[in-house]
């Protein structure tokens, strides 16, 4: 499952720096195709940032990658009590 969301991450990221570039740097758009391109690397831009944030917590649910370095709940409860 992780390679099928790894592809549509790489898929993602090419339509946003793709629609993205036309959207930016094309003089003669219509008001029409310009919001497509538009709409297209937004898509892009949050399927991408989706599909990257399942592969971080895929990665370090098999162990691949390092777990970050967050606190517990009860760890977390005992700093705030001490800090205040």
């Amino acid at each position: 499952m992780t390679k099928v969301i790894a592809i549509l991450n790489v898929i993602a990221w090419s339509g946003f720096w793709a629609f993205g570039y036309i959207a930016i740097s094309s003089d003669s758009l219509s008001d029409g195709q310009l919001m497509v391109a538009s709409l297209l690397a937004f898509a892009g831009l949050i399927t991408g940032l989706f599909a990257y944030l399942k592969l971080v917590r895929a990665a370090e649910a098999s162990g691949y990658a390092k777990k970050s370095n967050q606190l517990d709940a009860a760890a977390r409860e005992n700093a705030h009590a001490q800090g205040s």
